[in-house]
């Protein structure tokens, strides 16, 4: 890649950005699960966009009904005025999702990120409870705002605040000191003891899979334990599934393998199905206790990303053979990882459904495996505390063909980068 292709993005836009210094290279189209730079070459994408791309790049059902959408002049900013485009979306979320799970959620439109939705939640929370403090979990990450990031523990994204990151109390989250203590011992200790100087908390935020974290489960039986942990202290329960919702670890929603209903939910990335900005914040009917306009934002109404919303809930979400092809997809990638795991020392595998990492005791051979992935035609990204696990969220979509050569792709880097 010459100069001159990115001269513009190296003297002009900031320094904060970070995926383009490991993917070297300007990319100008993409479908399903590929994308191809400039210069013709092809990389299948094992990112997806962060996770905002389960359904693929471009997917052709979801593009077809955004084309004609368009083309008929339908509404593109509405803020929170009522269209046929957001109806349409709140029936068919009603129908495919929330009515075949039981859930009676109202949906509030925050700002159309995953951050908003975050700092939304919180700001409900506390204003139902009355109370200040959220207790968050180690190596949790929920955003880049301040609300978000004060419930983040990663400690060079909390620095960037510049202030201090206030009302917060971080918790061991599951496993976290590999199964010699119980990780519930000092949370519930602290919550009854009246000596502990803990605050009653307004609610406990979680991710069901700690994504930023390095892939990071927690266990079924864990999740239903801190839930009845907080319904039994009128603690309101936040499952921040912006990442690991809509179908990452193959149920809609990644807490439904626990069988818990949380008070409040965040989704975003992949909410819309095609990439487009879009965050719902769910909660329980009683909780909507919102003024009109006390939390808003200009972008909160995004018309198109109501209809290719809408357009993935009937698409994907009406057929349960969705679900168990995500499942059956998400076990063979952890085979081959569980393969590797046993091949080579200081390896070992993790996650859930289309959400799988391998995690190296060496924390540069996982950025070594992405490098040598990226220059053989292949995108993945690392995550957890020092970069060290090779983070794989593919495209739901993608055949499985194209799941094996992505495989094939990562064995052979890692066997290289470990020999």
């Amino acid at each position: 890649m010459t100069t001159a292709q990115t001269n513009v993005f190296e003297t002009l836009e900031s320094e904060v950005r970070s995926y383009c210094r490991n993917w070297p290279t300007v990319f100008e189209s993409a479908k399903g699960a590929w994308l191809r730079d400039e210069n013709g070459k092809e990389y299948l994408d094992f990112f997806a966009g962060a996770g905002a791309l389960n359904y693929g790049h471009n997917n052709p059902v979801l593009k077809h009904a955004l084309i004609d959408y368009l083309m008929s002049d339908g509404i593109t900013h509405g803020l929170d005025m009522s269209t046929v485009a957001k109806r349409d979306f709140l029936e068919t979320f009603q129908r495919t999702i929330l009515e075949p799970r039981g859930l009676d959620y109202k949906v509030q439109f925050p700002g159309p990120t995953g951050a908003n939705t975050v700092e939304a939640a919180l700001k409900l929370a506390r204003k139902v409870t009355g109370r200040e403090s959220i207790v968050s979990f180690t190596n949790a990450f929920h955003g880049m705002t301040l609300g978000a990031l004060s419930v983040t523990g990663n400690s060079m994204k909390r620095a960037g605040a510049g202030i201090p990151l206030v009302h917060a109390t971080p918790m061991p989250f599951d496993n976290y000191f590999d199964g010699v203590t119980e990780d519930f011992h000092w949370f519930e200790r602290v919550l009854d003891d009246s000596g502990s100087g803990l605050n009653r908390p307004a609610a406990v935020i979680v991710e069901t899979v700690q994504g930023e974290g390095g892939i990071n489960v927690a266990r079924p039986e864990w999740l239903r334990a801190l839930a009845d942990l907080c319904a039994k202290r009128d603690i309101l329960l936040i499952v921040d599934d912006v990442q690991m919702g809509c179908g990452r670890t193959g149920p809609f929603f990644s807490f439904e393998i626990a069988g818990i209903t949380p008070d409040i939910v965040t989704l975003s990335k992949s909410i819309s199905g095609y990439g487009l900005p879009m965050a719902l914040t769910l909660f329980k009917s009683e909780l909507d206790q919102w003024s009109p306009g006390e939390h808003n934002g200009t972008f909160r109404g995004n018309n198109p990303a109501f209809v290719t919303s809408r357009v993935a809930l009937e698409h994907f979400w009406s057929d349960p053979a969705f679900e168990q092809a995500t499942l059956a997809k998400g076990a063979r990638i952890r085979a081959a990882f569980d393969e590797l795991a046993q091949r080579h020392d200081g390896v070992s595998s993790r996650g859930r459904g289309m959400v799988q990492g391998l995690k190296f005791t060496e924390p540069d051979h996982a950025a070594k495996v992405c490098r040598y992935a990226f220059d053989k035609g292949l995108l993945a990204e690392t995550s957890g505390p020092s970069d060290e696990v090779v983070k794989l969220l593919p495209p739901l979509t993608l055949t499985e063909d194209e799941l094996d050569h992505g495989m094939r792709i990562l064995t052979e880097a890692t066997d290289v980068v470990m020999s």
